[in-house]
């Protein structure tokens, strides 16, 4: 499933050698094996960058912002004078996703020694499984908190664009509708299908947790052992995850902000890590792998690019000033950080080797959580989970211990 050659990936970051060649249907960066962890996120930093900037000069082309969306810009013409619209310009757009881009995907949590490692290839085959089972927790998950933060815009939000709030959070709706039709493989369903479609139709969709399985068939994991008890770290990620998108305790947009800056931006780099980890492991242990076997790697790649131009969009359309800024930085911070924590508890669980915490890295002072309302929603959030779900129940719940640095 490889070809050799010379590496011919887009991006001009080097940390390239010759090697091993993917094809397009499993990765976009075909030399993605022959790179360091730091060239493939420069390489999606700037592939970012450039996917952004070429869709904010078509929107300048066309005239801005509003002929793309045809309903806010009725809905201004009765309030012309409306905030929003001066939201939506292009430049003010463009500015705002420089200066939060390059806050996240500067974050040590996407280069984190678990996914070095992975990538690698620097584990058995029996590790890689371990790994999978307990990461199919975090990914059964993370669609939700989606779900979450679309049941927050709706027409009693307290949004602050007085007449035109309700189609402010219907096109935040529609962004993170499309984002759910994906996660769930419910798009593209035709509207004229009538009576004919049958029940199996309705029901047995390609989740994206269907096609997660699919790595399990690679490594031989049978469908009994493949569904495990949550380890704390990834508990406690689901629900700060959970929290932030759901929570009346955090605004609107920290919601929007968690489920699309805080996710979709850094996941296309660590899940081509895991890939390149899964392909040579493949490799060295004469694994038979096909395209379908990492469908769900790849997939998300390729999709997380849209969805995060998309919910860029909405998100800025929401921005009103400085403060609004640092709410985003800020629960992207509290996102990353617990993501990080689930990545070193995931260390040890794999490796049975130690993996420092974020509490012990140098952080810059800018990825620290700036409040604590977190620390409080996590700890009680804790203690309504079933006893049978996190080994060790008791001392999780009643522990004082939060995966975040605090300013």
């Amino acid at each position: 499933m490889v070809r050799t050659g010379t590496p011919a990936g887009p991006g001009g970051d080097g940390g390239t050698t010759p090697g091993p060649l993917l094809p397009a249907a499993v990765h976009p960066f075909p030399d993605l094996l022959a790179l360091t962890p730091e060239a493939v996120l420069e390489r999606y930093r700037q592939q970012q960058r450039a996917d952004f900037e070429a869709a904010f000069r078509r929107l300048r082309e066309g005239g801005g912002m509003l002929p793309a969306l045809p309903a806010l810009r009725a809905a201004l013409a009765l309030d012309p004078g409306n905030p929003v619209g001066r939201n939506a310009a292009p430049d003010r757009m463009q500015a705002l996703f420089t200066e939060l881009h390059e806050h996240v995907m500067a974050h040590p949590v996407w280069v984190h020694p678990f996914f070095r490692r992975f990538f690698d290839a620097a584990m058995t085959r029996d590790q890689a499984a371990r790994f999978l089972c307990h990461y199919l927790n975090q990914v059964k998950n993370t669609r939700q908190c989606v779900a979450l933060a679309c049941g927050r815009f709706h027409s009693l939000a307290a949004l602050p664009f007085g007449p035109l709030n309700e189609a402010v959070s219907e096109l935040v709706q529609v962004v993170l509708a499309g984002l759910l039709a994906d996660e769930y493989g419910t798009d593209g369903q035709p509207a004229d299908r009538g009576a004919t479609l049958a029940i199996d139709e309705l029901v047995n969709k390609r989740t994206h947790i269907v096609l997660y399985r699919q790595l399990f068939e690679l490594l031989a994991v049978e469908p009994a052992d493949q569904d495990v008890p949550f380890l704390p770290e990834v508990a406690d990620n689901v629900l700060v995850q959970r929290l932030l998108a759901g929570s009346g305790a955090f605004r609107e947009i920290e919601a929007l902000a968690s489920v699309g800056l805080g996710m979709e931006w850094g996941v296309p780099t660590i899940f081509s890590l895991l890939l390149g980890g899964l392909l040579r492991l493949a490799g060295r242990e004469g694994l038979a792998w096909t395209p379908r076997h990492v469908e769900v790697l790849s997939g998300h790649v390729r999709q997380d690019v849209e969805h995060a131009i998309a919910v860029m969009v909405a998100t800025a359309l929401l921005v009103q000033d400085e403060e609004d800024v640092e709410a985003i930085r800020n629960a992207t911070n509290m996102l990353m950080a617990s993501r990080y924590a689930m990545m070193s508890g995931l260390y040890r669980a794999v490796f049975g080797e130690p993996c420092a915490s974020i509490g012990e890295l140098d952080l810059a002072q800018r990825y620290r959580v700036a409040d604590r309302r977190i620390a409080d929603a996590l700890r009680e959030a804790r203690t309504r989970v079933p006893t049978d779900r996190v080994p060790d129940h008791a001392r999780w719940s009643s522990s004082d211990h939060v995966p975040f640095v605090f300013a």
